[in-house]
This record gives structure tokens, sequence and C-alpha cells, in this order.
């Protein structure tokens, strides 16, 4: 059943890679989570790889450049977000940082996971960082995250633990990107 608010339609959710590193494992990070993620009726991914914007303005300019309007332009279609980070020196990198700048408004009101990757503490430094970020910027992150090992003897997502992360993360978007979307339809968001 769809209400006038649109709670029947999937929910739109943008994956951006935040590395754009040479020789990056973020895309492969990606590619295992949207696997997942397409297995759901309730999603429609939009996949956002900073890599695919090497147009971006160095010094952030006093108008929007091209590259820089089609990244926001997605994010305002966006009902919802999952950002595929590493964590580089107890942190995420700046080219996502730079883009989430990039948005303001196109933030608000919106859910945000995340799919972090590392040595042993899984991106979590990564992820505590956006967070403060995204609090700023008036988004709801998600309480549960993804953190992968990818450095050591066995690398990679492969265990049942990473795919109930990934359950509970998609269950966890879903019911926040409904219930805000609605929301914002009832009432537009200010801050």
């Amino acid at each position: 059943m769809q209400d006038r608010e649109g709670a029947g339609r999937p929910l739109d959710v943008a994956v951006i890679v935040g590395s754009t590193r040479e020789g990056r494992i973020g895309a492969d990070v990606a590619r295992w989570f949207t696997e997942r993620a397409a297995k759901r009726g309730d999603l429609l991914l939009d996949v956002i790889d900073l890599a695919d914007y090497p147009d971006f303005p160095a010094v952030y300019p006093a108008t929007p450049t091209d590259a820089m309007a089609r990244f926001t332009s997605r994010i305002a279609r966006a009902d919802g977000f999952v950002i595929v980070t590493p964590e580089y020196n107890r942190s995420f990198p700046a080219s996502l940082k730079q883009a989430i700048d990039y948005a303001y408004d196109e933030w608000h009101a919106k859910p945000v996971g995340y799919v972090a990757y590392g040595f042993d503490s899984r991106g979590l430094y990564a992820v505590e960082h956006l967070r403060c970020v995204f609090t700023e910027l008036h988004a709801m992150s998600l309480r549960d995250s993804v953190g992968l090992h990818l450095v050591g003897e066995s690398p990679g997502p492969s265990d049942e633990r990473d795919d109930r992360a990934v359950t509970a993360l998609l269950d966890q978007l879903v019911w926040w990107g409904l219930a805000l979307r609605e929301a914002r339809a009832r009432r537009p968001y200010t801050s």
C-alpha cells in the first residue's frame, strides 16, 4: 500500500565510495556491500564513486562548478546514504570530507549508515569522526555500522558477522529513511 508520502516506494539510497587513492579497495568493498543490499526490494541504490569526479576543484570556489552541482543533485535526490570509507590515520579521507562539504541542505533530516574498513579497528575511528560531521549537517547517523578488517592473513569481508552487520544496517536505514521521508513530506525540515 502506498500512501501520499510515497512510503510504498523503495528508499533511494546513495552509496558513496569515499576513497580516491590509487590502488584503493573502496570500490571492491562498495561492490560487496551493494551485492547484499541489491537483494532487497525496498532499496534503489545509486553508487557515487568519488574517483569518478576528478574535476572536483582543488580550491573551494565561490560559485559551484558543474561537477559540484552534479554531485549535490545526486545527494538531494537520495532519501538516505551509506558511506563506504577507509580509515586513514584514524580518520576518513580528505576526498570524502571535501565532497561532504559541497552539500549542506541536501543532507538534512536523512539517515546515514557507514561501511568502514581498516586494520584492527575495522574503520571505527573513521566512522566516529563522520558521525560528528553528519550531526553538524542535521543528518541522522545510524547506530550500527559495518566494520571490515581488511589487513592481515585473511583480509576481506567473509564471515557471517559481516553479513549480519549489513542486514542490521540496512534494516535501520530503511526504517529511518522511510520515517524521515514521510516527516519531510509532511513538514519541511528547517535548521
